[in-house]
């Protein structure tokens, strides 16, 4: 197994060098494991896709956000090529951000999280540049992990007749992985790896696998790029 660090995520949440190579080994082993006991089976690609990119917002992709902001640029560069596939297929694009709200009342889980907001903080929540975001494309502000908690998403999809949703983003660890567990029982979940990323090396890889194993198909950004690229013309 290959000992190569994550190209995104934060220095000081990385695995310890000598531990990165026998984890892999782990996993990967686990996820033979789980397919020989019936676990992990492809869902495939429908054939009406949505592409929804993850709260690449200025406050986690900009490393010097402290506390949620890390090294994430080659997950942006792989967003953004599945954008350009989806844009030219007339795929329909959701991009979510968190929506800040000083008037909004604290909540039991505030304490667990480190993103900080204060008067004038509102630009961190700005996707980042780097997107190109359209007017004609969706942007929804969600207070929840789950893209779908307290949105219209599902509705949307579903108004659009989509079968087929490709995740991408931060983190895989809370934001991504929610909204896939929430999508999975009403569409196909198809991630591709380099397009999404977590701060924390660890909390990326085990829930990666655990994506792959129970929520969706985890597969290279090219094979989404060309699915997107071989879909029917635009009318």
């Amino acid at each position: 197994m290959t000992a190569e660090p994550l190209p995104f995520g934060s220095d000081d949440l990385r695995l310890p060098d000598p531990l990165r190579a026998p984890l892999r080994a782990h996993l990967a082993a686990l996820r033979e494991q789980y397919r020989r006991l019936g676990w992990g089976g492809p869902v495939g690609y429908g054939a009406r896709p949505a592409l929804i990119v993850i709260d690449l917002a200025l406050a986690w992709t900009d490393s010097r956000s402290r506390g949620v902001g890390s090294e994430v640029d080659s997950v942006v560069e792989a967003t953004c090529r599945l954008l350009h596939a989806a844009r030219a297929a007339g795929v329909f694009v959701v991009f979510t951000t968190y929506a800040h709200d000083p008037a909004e009342p604290p909540s039991p889980h505030d304490p667990k999280s480190a993103l900080r907001l204060g008067p004038g903080d509102e630009k961190l929540c700005e996707l980042d540049p780097r997107l190109g975001r359209r007017p004609t494309e969706k942007l929804l502000p969600k207070r929840y992990a789950s893209a779908f908690k307290g949105t219209h998403l599902h509705e949307t999809l579903t108004a659009l007749g989509v079968d087929t949703l490709v995740v991408t983003g931060v983190s895989t660890s809370h934001c991504v992985y929610a909204t896939c567990r929430d999508a999975t029982d009403s569409f196909r979940v198809i991630v591709p790896r380099e397009a999404v990323g977590e701060r924390c090396e660890i909390m990326h890889e085990v829930n990666l696998l655990d994506i792959e194993l129970d929520l969706g198909d985890v597969v290279p950004a090219d094979e989404v790029v060309r699915y997107l690229r071989a879909l029917p013309a635009p009318r």
